[in-house]
C-alpha cells in the first residue's frame, strides 16, 4: 500500500514540477509513444530518454547512499543467516530495492504476460486521460488519473513482478551493477523488465488512438483554455510571428520581382475563331 502512495504521489509531485516545462516524460515508453502518435521530434525524444536513464541512476545512487549503513547492516544479518547469495540478487535482497529480478519461483513468459497486459491498460488510461476531447477527464485531473493508474498497478500487480518504466528499471540495474558487480544484471528477466512496456504502451496508445478517439466530439472549454495556454507561450508567438513575417516578405518579394519581369509582346493569329460548344 506504501509503495502504491508513494509511486502515486511521486508523479503528482514530479508532474507538477515539470510538467509545465517537459510535457510530464519521465518515461521512455511515453516518449516513444508520442513521437509515433503526437508527433513529437525523435532527436528531441532521445535526448529525453538519456536524461530519464541518468535521471533514474542518480536518483538511485543518492537513495544507497542515503540508506548504505542499514543495507550493510542487512546483508549481514542475510549473511551471518545463510541466505544472502539465496536472496540477495531477488526482489527480497539488498540489490532487489534499485535492481528488478525475477521473484523465486516465477517464470518469464508469465511476468512478461503481467507486464504487458498492465503497460497495456496504463497506456490506454494515461491517452484517455490527455485527450482533448475527454469531458470527463479535464486536464487539471489527468496527471491524478495518471497517478493513480500506476498506484493500481503497484497495489494489483507488483508482486509477480513489473517495471513499468525503463528509465527505471535500466537506471536502477546499473546502480545496482555499480554496487555488486555484473552478477546483478538480472539474466534473462532483464530484457522483458526493461523493454516490455514499450510495444505494450504503443499498443495501448493504438487501441485507444484508433478505436475510442471520436473525431466528432467537442473540446470542452477546459481543455480549449489549457491548449490556448500552452499556444500563447512566448516562444512559440514569436516563432508565429516570425514565420508571418517571413511569409509576407515572400510574397512582397514575388510581387517586386513580378513587376520587374519585362512585357512580353502578345501576338495573336489572324484569322476566323471558331466557338467549339458541346
Amino acid at each position: 500500500m506504501q509503495i502504491g502512495f508513494a509511486y502515486a504521489f511521486g508523479i503528482l509531485f514530479a508532474i507538477g514540477v515539470c510538467g509545465a516545462t517537459s510535457g510530464g516524460h519521465f518515461n521512455p515508453c511515453i516518449t516513444i509513444s508520442f513521437v509515433v502518435f503526437r508527433g513529437f521530434p525523435p532527436l528531441k525524444g532521445l535526448r529525453y530518454i538519456f536524461a530519464q536513464i541518468i535521471g533514474a541512476y542518480l536518483a538511485c545512487l543518492v537513495i544507497y547512499t542515503e540508506w548504505k549503513v542499514l543495507l550493510d547492516q542487512c546483508e549481514a544479518i542475510l549473511s551471518a543467516a545463510g541466505k544472502l547469495d539465496a536472496l540477495q540478487f531477488t526482489p527480497n535482497g539488498p540489490a532487489g530495492i534499485f535492481g528488478l529480478y525475477l521473484l523465486p519461483g516465477q517464470t518469464i513468459p508469465r511476468v512478461f504476460l503481467n507486464e504487458f497486459v498492465t503497460d497495456t491498460l496504463i497506456g490506454l488510461i494515461l491517452f484517455a486521460a490527455i485527450d482533448p476531447t475527454n469531458a470527463l477527464v479535464p486536464p487539471v485531473m489527468a496527471s491524478v488519473i495518471v497517478a493513480l493508474a500506476y498506484a493500481v498497478a503497484i497495489w494489483g500487480f507488483a508482486t509477480p513482478g513489473i517495471a513499468l518504466n525503463s528509465a527505471r528499471d535500466i537506471g536502477g540495474r546499473m546502480l545496482a551493477m555499480t554496487m555488486w558487480g555484473r552478477k546483478a544484471a538480472g539474466g534473462n528477466y532483464a530484457a522483458v523488465a526493461a523493454l516490455t512496456n514499450i510495444p505494450a504502451t504503443l499498443f495501448g496508445a493504438f487501441l485507444y488512438e484508433f478505436f475510442l478517439t471520436d473525431s466528432d466530439r467537442v473540446v470542452p472549454p477546459a481543455s480549449l483554455e489549457y491548449g490556448n495556454t500552452l499556444a500563447n507561450h512566448r516562444r512559440l508567438r514569436k516563432a508565429e510571428q516570425k514565420a508571418r513575417r517571413q511569409s509576407r516578405q515572400s510574397i512582397i518579394e514575388f510581387q517586386n520581382a513580378m513587376e520587374m519581369q519585362t512585357p512580353i509582346a502578345e501576338h495573336k493569329p489572324s484569322g476566323v475563331h471558331y466557338a467549339i460548344t458541346a
